[in-house]
């Protein structure tokens, strides 16, 4: 019982003396993304100039950090890894894992049950104690990512199960133009 209160009062202790995060502090003079869930965009800024927009389809449940939520988590993240630099357009990722498919409607017709995940992962994690990090609101433990998925899904609607889903060729643009450690923004 004691290890369980010191546990409970070392993790209280750590969220409640984490930095506050805001705009300015992360992103002054560096690349980041700003994921906006009402406008369904994600924008690539260099400072405070915006480069590129890019449409997204982020989660039918909404906004959200609650793990089993299937909702988009939003605060300050990361990109902490970025998956299947090799493979072609509309490869198939299950697991974080190439399958060796290429995404066809006859493949969806096989496999209706996929939440397909396409072309490239951009694995998100959390940098808000609390937040969107530690716990059950962890997005790297929630597997949030930024992906690929059939380019008729991206009709302007929020669809997702939790994952920011785009174009095939939008994500692997975005892909080759960032790295691991970018900053990203989500928020309504």
């Amino acid at each position: 019982m004691s290890f369980v209160l010191f546990v409970f009062f070392v993790v209280n202790k750590m969220l409640s003396s984490a930095p506050k995060m805001n705009n300015k502090s992360l992103t002054t003079g560096q690349n980041y993304l700003d994921i906006n869930i009402a406008t369904q965009q994600l924008t690539l800024y260099a400072g405070e100039k915006a480069l590129l927009h890019y449409p997204v389809s982020t989660a039918k449940n909404g906004a959200g950090e609650q793990k089993g939520s299937e909702c988009t988590p939003t605060g300050w993240h990361t990109i902490r890894a970025k998956i299947g630099a090799d493979q072609p357009l509309n490869a198939v990722f299950v697991g974080r894992r190439a399958t060796g498919e290429i995404y066809s409607a006859d493949l969806a017709t096989h496999y209706p049950q996929r939440d397909w995940i396409l072309t490239r992962i951009l694995w998100l994690g959390g940098l808000e104690p609390g937040r969107n990090r530690y716990g059950e609101v962890d997005s790297s433990w929630r597997y949030i990512y930024i992906h690929g998925c059939p380019d008729h899904l991206m009709d302007g609607r929020p669809q997702s199960h939790g994952c920011i889903r785009m174009r095939n060729a939008d994500v692997l643009d975005l892909f080759n133009r960032i790295d691991v450690g970018i900053k990203v923004y989500l928020h309504e």
